[in-house]
């Protein structure tokens, strides 16, 4: 049995989210949930809304899950994990809590110089170069990004610039090859990150729509890494980002 053929629609999962010990049921939850990469993200969280701490979720660490109202909406907001395994479980600790809706946004590394830092990016599709989608979908190439249309259509009403493609999503940071990225990049990758394939196959598997932008940080496009604005951006720039989370979400 090979990583190709764990996907297994015959049969239900032993252990479910409302099995945990830590698990409550969501009362007035909100439909429509963030999820931020960046801590950064939360030190600045107060200055722009006020935020209300409603449940915690488990991941190696308490997780809390805020409430926040935006433009007259309940929208939540938590700050997840790093990986595809990790984002996977606390979307589906949350689906059990009965969120409807997702945004996910963070950082992530360009393939293509010419895009440049802070620039976003909306995924069309994700290359699976992970574990966890397989277990959700049948095995192939590449995870569509089923919402991408509609986030367009937000970030056009928002009259936000932004780049459409492919990105390539590995479990693996520190073996993002030259060999492998310029295969990607030559399928029509623009970027890479390490969740997109795996929440978009959470997300199609469980009927819950998925959204999610990046923004661009380090390249990998030249004679050597640039990490450029990675670990460098300023609290304003956490805060924008997280704005423009706020704005979109409001719309879904």
């Amino acid at each position: 049995m090979s990583l190709f053929d764990t996907f297994d629609p015959r049969s239900e999962e032993l252990i479910k989210p409302n099995l945990q010990r830590s698990y409550c049921e969501g009362k007035n939850f909100p439909e429509v949930i963030i999820g931020a990469f960046k801590e950064e993200t939360f030190r600045i969280l107060e200055q722009v809304c006020h935020a209300e701490e409603i449940c915690t979720l488990r991941g190696g660490r308490a997780i809390p899950v805020y409430r926040i109202n935006w433009q007259g909406r309940d929208i939540g907001l938590f700050h997840t994990l790093m990986g595809g395994p990790g984002t996977a479980c606390l979307i589906e600790s949350l689906i059990a809590r009965m969120a409807k809706k997702f945004l996910l946004y963070g950082n992530c590394g360009v393939l293509c110089k010419e895009i440049s830092a802070g620039h976003l990016i909306l995924p069309t599709a994700a290359y699976r170069d992970e574990g966890t989608s397989y277990h959700y979908l049948s095995a192939s190439e590449y995870v569509d990004v089923p919402t991408h249309n509609r986030l367009t259509q937000i970030m056009d009403e928002l009259h936000l610039p932004y780049i459409s493609g492919k990105v390539w999503t590995t479990d693996a940071f520190y073996r993002e090859t030259r060999s492998n990225m310029e295969k990607r990049k030559a399928d029509g990758c623009i970027a890479v990150d390490m969740e997109c394939a795996s929440v978009m196959a959470v997300g199609q598997f469980r009927g819950v729509p998925i959204y999610q932008f990046f923004y661009a940080d380090d390249c990998l496009d030249g004679d050597a890494w640039a990490p450029r604005t990675l670990g460098a951006r300023p609290a304003s720039s956490h805060e924008k980002y997280l704005r423009v989370a706020l704005e979109i979400a409001a719309k879904l």
